[in-house]
């Protein structure tokens, strides 16, 4: 055997391996990391609003209807990608966004929402992370769908797209109509 093409058959075989794996990322299956949050309550938590820092939101302040919690940041680059669809759909979607804005300057989130507009009923800062830490928050974007009881439904790491709005957050809303929620 001519030993010469060893080193290149293993670059070859690294080579395969790597496009398999980058590819394996790009699929949806990067974001369908399975939440212990689903079917269970949100994780409780008291937050400045972003727009009036003297005010707090709570998790009780919005039991009695369902809400789309949406994770973004001004230093979000992927954030960027599902905004102009939130932007579109913040009235379709017939339910608030809550923006909780992560690990973000308060200057920073109000001038990147001053340039692309505002979709969101309501926004909380989360300036240290802590609060995403007990929703299990990867990084901006996500969104947790919750139910008007607070039980998330929902969870969606990465942006929303038309597809994942389509296909997954409406059906679940529908099923939460016909619940009574």
């Amino acid at each position: 055997m001519n030993t010469r093409f060893l080193p290149l058959a293993g670059f070859a075989l690294l080579v395969v391996l790597l496009a398999a794996g980058i590819s394996w990322m790009r699929s949806n299956r990067m974001n369908e990391v399975p939440s212990p949050l689903i079917d269970k309550p949100a994780p409780a938590f008291d937050l400045p609003l972003l727009m009036e820092p003297d005010k707090r939101l709570t998790g009780k302040d919005l039991l009695g209807q369902p809400y789309l919690l949406n994770v973004f940041a001004s230093w979000c680059f992927a954030c960027l990608d599902e905004h102009p669809l939130l932007m579109q759909e913040a009235r379709r979607l017939g339910i608030p966004i809550v923006g909780f804005n992560y690990k973000d300057e308060a200057d920073d989130a109000k001038r990147w929402l001053a340039r692309f507009g505002n979709p969101y009923s309501v926004i909380v800062a989360d300036r240290d992370g802590r609060v995403a830490i007990d929703f299990g928050v990867y990084g901006a974007p996500e969104s947790f769908l919750v139910d008007a009881t607070g039980v998330i439904r929902y969870k969606r790491i990465g942006a929303i797209t038309p597809e994942i709005l389509a296909f997954e957050i409406r059906p679940r809303l529908e099923a939460m109509k016909g619940n009574g929620q």
